[in-house]
Formats: C-alpha cells, structure tokens, sequence
C-alpha cells in the first residue's frame, strides 16, 4: 500500500462521499500521480513525493467529479457515452453506465463511430466521458471534430488541451479508476435526483474494480 500524506478536505467534498471515509477513498491511491508532470496538469497537484511521484489535490478531484456528475445529469445519461479503451477500465464503465444509463464503448474505438451516419454502429453522442485520454484518443478526436464536449480522468502526465472537463485523478491503478467512477456515478445520480445524499448505491467501489486475472497473478513479481 501507498504511502500517502494526511490532508483534510472541506466539509462541502466530504459530502460527496456520505458513504465512505475519506482515509478508505484515499487507500485506493486516488491521487497518487506519475513521475511525469504536464504544464497542464501542474494546477491539479501538489508537492510531489521523496520517490518523485507527483501527488493530486484530492480536494480538486472532489469538485470535479462534482462538476461532472451535474454536467452528465443535466445533459442526461442516456446521451452520454463513456468509453475505455483498457481492459482494466471494463468494469468501472459498465459498472457506471448500468447505474446512470450512459452508453458504454469498450476496447477499439472504431472510427467513424461518432462521424460517419452511415456506419452501423453510429452514435449521436451529446457528451463523452473517457478513461485516459492518452489511450483514448480516437474517441477525443472524433468529438472534439463533432463540437462534442469531452470529459477526462487525467493522470499527472496527461495532456488535456482537447478535454473540456478535466477530472484529476489515478487512471492506471485498478482501485482509483474505480473509485473515481464510483463517485462520478453517485454524484449524476444525485444531482438527477434519482439517489439521496445518504443513500445507498447498488453497488460499493469493489464492484467497480477490475480484478486481475490468474495469468496476471501468476506473473506479478513479489513485492
């Protein structure tokens, strides 16, 4: 487990996550960045770590996740696709669009998805959420040509000049992109007045989570 410095965050981000501690949501390692820092990122972090990794504003990621969840809710969630191009991001994506009813894309993005009428699986998209947009960047670019505004989890060393909607936060670890689309998830829910503040979702931040496979196991090295 990582490391990680006590901050406090205000009582209006604390709200955000009535269900949760502040020290379980931060064990997922939701703000632990890369050793890799962008000119666009340099506003979501704070002083980076002895080992040189760059560590989020939790406090920022908070509110951002707060904006999202309004934006998806106002736009409506049956208008929104969210897409993930990793395979560890398969469960928080369907995990989140079966909660909201957004529209789930997994794997390849195949162009022309956004672009083209006439290809058979042609979504009219009002709103996009990705994963990373470092890997997702045939969705970035097929919305941004469409005037379609794009929401990110951006990593540290991402580079966010495409992205309407920054939402700061681990995007390589299992547990943090679940946690961050645990949260996403609770905030649409809540501000579409389907779920109140102590309220229970259906699902907690494990059920987000992809777990590793066998052959994943089999290959990790002792720590």
């Amino acid at each position: 487990m990582e490391e990680r410095e006590d901050e406090e965050v205000g009582s209006e981000e604390k709200m955000v996550i009535p269900q949760l501690s502040e020290k379980a949501l931060l064990a997922t390692g939701i703000r632990i960045g890369t050793p890799v820092r962008t000119k666009t990122m340099e506003q979501f972090t704070t002083r980076p770590r002895p080992d040189g990794l760059h560590i989020i504003d939790y406090s920022k990621t908070l509110q951002r996740i707060d904006i999202a969840g309004k934006f998806i809710a106002f736009v409506g969630a049956p208008n929104t696709v969210v897409y993930t191009s990793k395979d560890y991001g398969k469960v928080p994506v369907e995990k989140f669009c079966e909660l909201t009813g957004a529209i789930p894309v997994i794997g390849r993005f195949m162009p022309g998805t956004f672009t083209n009428p006439l290809y058979p699986g042609h979504i009219d998209a009002e709103l996009v959420l990705v994963a990373d947009p470092a890997s997702d960047t045939q969705a970035v670019i097929e919305a941004g040509s469409m005037g379609i505004p794009v929401i990110a989890i951006c990593d540290t060393d991402n580079v966010t000049d495409d992205i309407d909607l920054v939402i700061p936060g681990n995007n390589r670890g299992r547990k943090a992109l679940a946690a961050i689309f645990w949260l996403v998830a609770r905030s649409v829910l809540t501000h579409a007045t389907l779920l109140s503040m102590d309220q229970q979702m259906k699902y907690n931040i494990d059920d987000f989570e992809t777990k590793m496979t066998e052959e994943e196991l089999a290959g990790e090295e002792p720590a």
